[in-house]
């Protein structure tokens, strides 16, 4: 059994920063991805970003590229996800995925272990 758990969500201004982390334990994942995805109050579930386990290869939705970073530390089994120059419209539950497959790595349904998430709100 895989159990992930998110810490770092907060409350901030607009343009501030924030790190979200997820530490996994039960198995470690390979080739797999950890991802993080988001959703807002009344909207589907939002892929934003991926990182490839074993290879660290990263990949991001247009609408966060350039301003978060996702990382792991692979002896610590933790991920992170370093959001710079924040807006109101990321504002959501961000929830942090694991073992997932390359070829849906920004489906939700591609990932098969879950975190509880963690509220994320940034103020105009």
């Amino acid at each position: 059994q895989v159990t992930l758990v998110e810490s770092g969500g907060g409350w901030v201004q607009a343009g501030d920063s924030l790190r979200l982390s997820c530490a996994a334990s039960g198995r470690t994942f390979a080739d797999a991805y950890m991802g993080w995805f988001r959703q807002a109050p009344g909207e589907d579930r939002e892929f934003v970003a991926a990182v490839n386990w074993g290879s660290g290869h990263t990949y991001y939705s247009d609408s966060v590229k350039g301003r978060f970073t996702i990382s792991r530390i692979i002896v610590k089994n933790t991920v992170y996800l370093q959001m710079n120059n924040m807006k109101p419209e990321d504002t959501a539950v961000y929830s942090c995925a694991a073992g997932g497959t390359a070829w849906m790595l920004i489906r939700a349904e591609g990932y098969k272990y879950w975190g509880q998430g963690t509220q994320v709100t940034v103020s105009s």
